[in-house]
């Protein structure tokens, strides 16, 4: 009896492990892009007003993680997060049409790569994430869309993922990124140097674990990405023109 009772106690408690294990698993099968997570919320947003600026925010946990600052941080401006949780520049790429040019934004700030950096959906080159990210900005160049190409933030390790000396590799790509983003006359935008320590990781103050901005880091942010914005929307569209990659 005693027995059972340990088996059915442990069993309860491993409960949640494999609950979320098996929804981990039905969603890499059934929708790797967690294209749902948004679809209600884009179906009930009207179009924009006439002379809206509105803006949309794509991104990982740290554009999640702010979309609740946004009332306070940017005064009811039309800005829309569209942040997911863990995901990489392909899972962004898959889901852009629908969470960024369905909305219709004359701005789309996107904030991405770190993850593919961790190795989140698997090994990823840096190359790669810059195929991703010039995948989006033509999608939105096409679409009338100015693109603010954020840098990735400083890390010096991932907690979850140690050991995969991030820093060198996060130089590496927002070096790019500039580049990039003033050969396609988009707008880039340079976090890293705002928030890096010297050993080009997060200052201490700034997040918690490393990685995540807290209230302190985000508020570091807001002018960088403002004046990011109002370039965006000052300057006309660049003329479709086939960017230059490496």
């Amino acid at each position: 009896m005693m027995r059972s009772l340990t088996l059915l106690a442990a069993l309860l408690l491993a409960a949640p492990t494999v609950l979320a294990a098996q929804g981990n698993e039905d969603q890499l099968h059934n929708d790797w892009a967690n294209l749902r997570r948004y679809r209600d919320s884009n179906m009930a947003l009207p179009a924009p007003a006439p002379g809206e600026n509105r803006v949309v925010f794509m991104g990982n946990s740290i554009t999640e993680g702010w979309m609740r600052y946004f009332p306070s941080q940017f005064g009811g401006k039309p800005y829309i997060g569209r942040g997911i949780s863990g995901q990489t520049t392909p899972q962004m790429l898959v889901r852009f049409r629908q969470d960024v040019i369905a909305l219709k934004p004359k701005v789309v700030v996107i904030l991405a790569g770190t993850n593919d950096i961790a190795g989140n959906t698997g090994p990823s080159t840096v190359e790669m994430i810059e195929d991703n990210l010039a995948d989006m900005t033509e999608l939105a160049n096409a679409h009338g869309i100015r693109a603010v190409l954020c840098s990735v933030l400083p890390v010096y390790d991932y907690p979850w993922r140690p050991g995969l000396q991030p820093a060198p590799k996060i130089v590496a790509l927002n070096s790019w990124m500039e580049h990039y983003a003033d050969s396609t006359g988009n707008v880039y935008v340079d976090y890293h140097s705002a928030m890096r320590d010297d050993r080009n990781g997060m200052r201490a103050e700034l997040a918690s674990d490393g990685v995540h901005p807290n209230e302190a880091g985000y508020k570091i942010m807001v002018p960088l990405v403002e004046q990011g914005i109002t370039a965006a929307l000052r300057d006309s569209m660049p003329a479709q023109r086939r960017p230059e990659r490496r």
